[in-house]
This record gives structure tokens, sequence and C-alpha cells, in this order.
């Protein structure tokens, strides 16, 4: 047994994390975070404890008040196991379709979100980095659009390849087998144009309007770690975060390639 991951498993009051909130502790090093602090030292404390006497499950309930010298005044419940990896897959899917520079920057950012299990696509395996993100699943697909069969009707996309003509059909795919939401890199004259083609494939405006294009978001800026921040905050306020999901923020334009 070489790590133990420590989970949120409950909430109640004021806590730094939200359910769901992990960590990998191994003797030596950790990955992921609780919310750090005095709770974390402890998670910490009592995940290393746990591998020293080869205990590979443990759940404790932590008060965050005068115990830990914190003044959150919740408390937490955490889930201890054995485990390799941070991943649990436990999240809404996203399909991140193409591997270049914003596709890289989108995978980077959003991975670590435990509100996503992320499958990443590209037609040429050479497009992804050597140590992608960990939990990622990589897809490589010669075909992408008819790799999108595949997905869950309710995925995320993010529609982001080298080729304007595989994004078109990724969005005529993506329209025919429905999805939660749908944004396409590109600037508003490629957008005006994929929906003039887009119609006529057969699509109607009401179904060709949910696709977002352009996506991120201007004020932030136009390099893809920028709009990569943009695409994360769009996700988490107007579709994964529920209790805001009725609060759709500003829809900005920004002029993309």
């Amino acid at each position: 047994m070489s790590a133990i991951r420590v989970t949120i498993t409950a909430v109640q009051g004021s806590a730094p994390r939200e359910v769901g909130a992990a960590m990998l502790v191994t003797s030596e090093d950790i990955t992921g975070t609780i919310g750090g602090g005095a709770l974390e030292w402890e998670a910490m404390r009592i995940a290393r404890a746990m591998l020293a006497e080869g205990r590979d499950q443990a759940e404790h309930r932590l008060p965050l008040g005068p115990a830990l010298g914190q003044c959150c005044g919740g408390a937490v419940v955490l889930q201890f196991e054995q485990a390799e990896s941070l991943v649990q897959h436990a999240g809404a899917p996203l399909w991140i379709w193409g591997a270049g520079h914003v596709g890289r920057a989108v995978a980077a950012v959003m991975a670590p979100l435990p509100e996503v299990a992320i499958t990443w696509v590209d037609d040429s395996a050479a497009r992804f980095p050597e140590k992608p993100p960990e939990g990622v699943d990589i897809v490589v697909a010669t075909d992408m659009a008819r790799l999108m069969a595949h997905a869950p009707p309710l995925a995320h996309h993010l529609i982001l390849s080298y080729s304007h003509e595989i994004d078109l059909g990724l969005c005529h795919a993506a329209l025919g087998h429905g999805f939660a939401s749908c944004g396409l890199i590109g600037s508003e004259t490629k957008w005006a144009r994929f929906q003039a083609r887009l119609k006529a494939l057969g699509h109607r405006d009401a179904e060709i309007s949910r696709i977002l294009c352009p996506i991120g978001e201007p004020e932030l800026g136009r390099s893809p770690q920028a709009i990569a921040v943009g695409v994360a905050r769009r996700l988490l306020k107007e579709h994964l975060h529920k209790e805001s999901a009725d609060k759709p923020i500003h829809r900005g334009k920004v002029n993309q390639t």
C-alpha cells in the first residue's frame, strides 16, 4: 500500500471545501487538497498513520473549531481509503475535442476539478502531451465525428480541433446526438458561417443556438490559458453548480482562431 485517498463525504455548517473534494496522501507527498490548514494537516497525519500501520480504510468526523484551531464552525466527514490515484470519475462527463494549444490549456485547468470526468479526443496521438493530466481518458480517433455517438447524451462538449471541417462535423454530430452543453472555439465570422452550414444540414435555429461560440470570456484575454479559465468559469457557473445554473453570466464575444 503506497497511498491513501482522503475524500470529504459530508459537510455540516461552514467548511473550506465541498463534498467530493479529495487529496491523495503518500508517505512523502500529497496531491490535491481538501481545504488546507489544520484540517488538511490532521487528515495527512491520519493517512500516514494508516500507511505505517497497514490499515486500508477509515472514516473520521472532524469538527472545524477550537480542537483544530480553525474558526469555520462546521464539521466534515472524511473517508480514508487505499488508492493509487486521486481520480474517482464521479463528475459530469466533459469531452474535449482537440489537443492543440487551447485543448491542452483547457484539460490542464479542468482536470483537477471534481465536478468533471474528462475524455480528451484527437485524431493524432502526437498532439497529446507526453504526460496528460492525471485521470483524463485519452482517445485517439481517426474520425472524431463518428466517435460523438459514443459520448453520453448529457455530456458537456468543447470543440477545439485544428480543422474547421472537423469542427463542423463535430457540431453536426453533437446536434444529432444530444448534449448538456456544447462550446465551439472560433470567431463571430466562423460561427456565422457554421450556422448557415448547419442549417443547410437540416438543423433548426433553436437547436443550433444551443452551441456557444465564441467560448471563453473576452475580458480575460485571448491566450489559451485565459480562454481555458473563461471556459471553466462558464461551465462551473452555468452548468455544473446547480445552485447557480439559473443565473447565467454575461455572454460576451471574443475573436478566436
